[in-house]
């Protein structure tokens, strides 16, 4: 018998993924809501997204035996709803939002890892009076209570900035804010909490200094299980832009084991059992400090591919066996490089795409270099403000995962793949960005 997995917003790379998952025929694999629903809508209205995935299963004739995720909200807000509906292994409603609420989750940071959260404070952009209420000292981070890919993020410098950006948040803060509302609407809040909608920001100290990485974890009864470390390679201009993952992170060990325990102390402070997670740190060389600056309550869908490379098997195999609830049956170290990089494909001016990487030369990268993988986010014809999910300095043309025998060579692999997938942009006269 095998057992039925349902996948919200099933995408095409892991259909390319999961049949590299160890005994992958234990599992018959089902999309549960589509993509176009979940992650490409110009609107999410989550109760409605709750009522249509039921109603799907519903439908399934046979046993519903998990129910997973690697998308950001609102797919990762709907996996407590429903498995706690269906009666699934899973963390409560309550420690999903210690995680995902950004103010609720670092005043639980603040109560059991101090050490490594910066000042902060929740801010009302629609409050006439809200630059009088920063408390703060600048420059500051800004950014919505509930969001992703660095979305209405800014570096606010001084009062006269915050001005500056209030009526940009306050035009686009309610894509994620008027469903995250729905959400919270379905759990105890505490009052300190309650009041801080999706509809408010985050000024939070600035904690960019030094290297940024993410710890891909893993919780079962109550146990923290380490999978993995991945670097994070940002923009040197503009530091919200991240270029590159790489893996396993070059950090030293006595860092990565202090990341470790700082992750167990919040999962356990938090009560959040049976499911992945995935935390973003900096570590401050000068200082020796490593900063949390977050936590999401889901695997990172973008390291899954060099968890294959350098592994044996995606990461998606922790994911999907957590769900079950039985033990993960990931391996370590098992994969064909030691280690691998996915290289997001950036430009920095806005355009009208005009040619992309046809499907032979795509074919061409992905059996010259053994393992890689090509992914395009845009088409002949499309101009790319048109693209979702982009920060508010670059868009992404599309991604690379390959993998090599070394740091060094994986550079040298890396540029030869971009030589082989040729983009042309034509220029807008009114691009904004440079």
């Amino acid at each position: 018998m095998r057992w039925n997995v349902f996948i919200i917003g099933y995408d095409d790379l892991s259909r390319r993924l999961l049949p590299h998952l160890r005994h992958a025929d234990d599992y018959a694999f089902h999309g549960l809501l589509s993509l176009d629903a979940v992650v490409h809508a110009d609107e999410y209205r989550f109760n409605r997204l709750v009522r249509d995935a039921m109603a799907e299963l519903a439908r399934f004739p046979g046993s519903v035996d998990a129910i997973v995720g690697y998308w950001d909200f609102p797919t990762s807000g709907l996996l407590p709803i429903l498995r706690r509906s269906l009666g699934l292994p899973g963390p409560t409603l309550e420690a999903f939002l210690r995680c995902e609420h950004k103010y609720w989750s670092r005043l639980e940071q603040s109560r059991s890892v101090p050490e490594c959260v910066p000042p902060f404070q929740a801010l009302d952009p629609f409050d006439e009076r809200v630059v009088d209420r920063v408390r703060i000292d600048y420059p500051f981070w800004l950014k919505p209570v509930k969001a992703h890919s660095s979305q209405l993020g800014f570096r606010i410098a001084d009062a006269d900035q915050l001005r500056e950006v209030l009526p940009i948040i306050r035009r686009g803060i309610g894509r994620f804010g008027r469903p995250f509302d729905e959400i919270t609407a379905h759990a105890e809040l505490p009052h300190e909490v309650a009041a801080i909608t999706g509809h408010h920001c985050m000024a939070e100290g600035l904690i960019s200094a030094g290297r940024q990485c993410t710890l891909e974890g893993y919780v079962q009864h109550g146990e923290v299980h380490l999978v993995g470390i991945v670097d994070s390679q940002r923009d040197a201009r503009h530091r919200s832009v991240l270029l590159r993952y790489e893996y396993p992170s070059s950090l030293p060990d006595a860092v990565q084991q202090r990341m470790l325990a700082i992750t167990r102390r919040f999962i356990a402070h938090i009560g959040y059992d049976n499911a992945p997670f995935n935390i973003e740190f900096f570590y401050d060389e000068k200082g020796d400090s490593v900063w949390l600056l977050e936590i999401n309550a889901r695997i990172s869908r973008s390291h899954a591919a060099l968890f294959q490379l350098v592994d044996g098997a995606p990461h998606l195999q922790v994911m999907v066996d957590v769900a079950l609830g039985i033990a993960p049956r990931m391996p370590h170290r098992e994969g064909a490089y030691p280690v691998a990089a996915k290289q997001m494909l950036r430009v920095f001016e806005d355009g009208r795409v005009t040619r992309v990487p046809t499907r032979e030369e795509i074919r061409r990268v992905e059996t010259t270099f053994p393992g890689t993988l090509v992914q395009l986010n845009v088409h002949e014809g499309m101009r790319l403000s048109e693209l979702f999910h982009q920060d508010p300095f670059s868009w992404e043309l599309g991604v690379l995962f390959t993998g090599a025998a070394s740091r060094e060579a994986l550079d040298g692999r890396i540029e030869a793949c971009r030589r082989m997938l040729p983009f042309e942009i034509e220029p807008l006269a009114e691009t904004q960005y440079a």
